[in-house]
């Protein structure tokens, strides 16, 4: 897969952002009560996103946005703490070594807005992700942090960015 380039959401991405994400929802058989799927902004995520500390990034290939991932604050939780929320990847992406390079972009904004750790929640099935997640260093809690709302995913990582 060539050409492929990351960068921050644009207004005019909102619908295609929100059709890849419940698209990953509906194909990954993810429960759609309790987690990102029911956030009342997943069609407004430009607006969402440009609040401040606030940031999301698109996968796009040749005009078609193929992935999605950002970095906010904690929902209710230490102001240190960021969340890295809504990373999503349509299939013929996955594995080509974007999720990486996704990754890299969303922490190195973390750092630039001063966080000092990066929360994650994911569900148990998304063995690929959580490979990225340790990958990149992210470690597994006994515990969610902060309240996002998102009480079907039970599994929660931190990472600590000042390392």
């Amino acid at each position: 897969m060539k050409n492929w380039v990351i960068r921050k959401i644009k207004k005019e991405d909102n619908q295609s952002v929100a059709k890849l994400i419940r698209s990953v929802f509906d194909e990954m058989e993810i429960p759609k009560v309790g987690t990102a799927y029911e956030d009342p902004y997943l069609d407004l995520m430009f607006e969402e996103y440009s609040k401040p500390k606030s940031v999301y990034f698109v996968v796009e290939i040749e005009g078609e946005i193929l992935g999605c991932a950002g970095i906010a604050p904690l929902e209710n939780g230490n102001p240190k703490i960021c969340e890295l929320q809504k990373m999503y990847f349509l299939p013929k992406v996955r594995g080509l070594g974007i999720g990486s390079k996704m990754m890299d972009e969303c922490l190195e904004q973390a750092r630039n807005f001063g966080f000092e750790k990066c929360y994650i929640e994911t569900m148990p099935f998304m063995h690929a992700a959580q490979k990225l997640y340790r990958k990149s260093g992210f470690e597994y809690l006994d515990a969610p942090m902060g309240c996002t709302g998102h009480n079907s995913c039970p599994v929660w990582m931190l990472k600590d960015l000042q390392n």
